[in-house]
């Protein structure tokens, strides 16, 4: 049996659960094992063919744009104390910014946001040029990515929602799977095993062969 099979089982399992009266959404969670977290800290976005689900995003840019909540330079001032900076990042999934404002989000910002992994990526956060397009070519990359970043042996990451089709999701869960084998330092000697969950259900297991 092959993995997309696997992975079809433990769907067709969990959707057979009690219905919720709202939209769950699926967690993949990769368990990994004789990898030593603290010395190869992952920390990557994975681009997935199918939108997990709309994020919530701010932009730090000199001037407003309509296409994004923006928090501009001048009101940098107003998050002066930690607490206001910890409610902004409860606020949203994600913050960019223009390239030259940088160094001052990272120093009103930086302490707050960095701990959550929220500050704003090279990888994918920063806009050189600030215009309409760029802003919306930003916040399409950044709805069908998926961060994943290692703390613990254990990588949970929301892949979708209960209402797209098992092959979205396989498609989801096998690109961010083979995203992170790649990562890895033995490849799938890394992984102990993958479990699935909605929500408000018991995980279905998933053996690596």
């Amino acid at each position: 049996m092959d993995l997309k099979q696997d992975l079809e089982t433990a769907l067709n399992q969990l959707r057979k659960e009690k219905e919720r009266k709202f939209e769950q959404s699926l967690d993949l969670i990769i368990n990994l094992q004789k990898f030593d977290v603290k010395k190869n800290a992952v920390n990557i976005f994975i681009s997935v063919p199918h939108k997990i689900k709309e994020k919530k995003i701010c932009a730090f840019l000199e001037i407003k744009n309509s296409n994004v909540d923006t928090i501009t330079k001048s009101e940098f001032k107003k998050y002066s104390t930690k607490q206001e900076i910890k409610k902004l990042a409860k606020k949203y999934d994600f913050f960019i910014a223009q390239a030259s404002l940088m160094p001052l989000v990272a120093t009103t910002f930086g302490r707050a946001l960095g701990p959550t992994g929220k500050m704003p990526s090279p990888q994918l956060g920063i806009l050189m040029n600030v215009d309409d397009r760029a802003i919306n070519e930003l916040k399409n990359r950044i709805n069908n990515s998926v961060k994943i970043r290692t703390k613990e042996a254990s990588i949970k990451i929301p892949i979708g929602r209960q209402k797209m089709k098992n092959e979205e999701l396989i498609e989801n869960i096998l690109t961010v799977y083979n995203g992170i084998l790649k990562v890895l330092t033995k490849e799938k000697e890394n992984i102990k095993n993958i479990e699935l969950k909605f929500t408000m259900t018991k995980p279905q297991k998933i053996k690596i062969r």
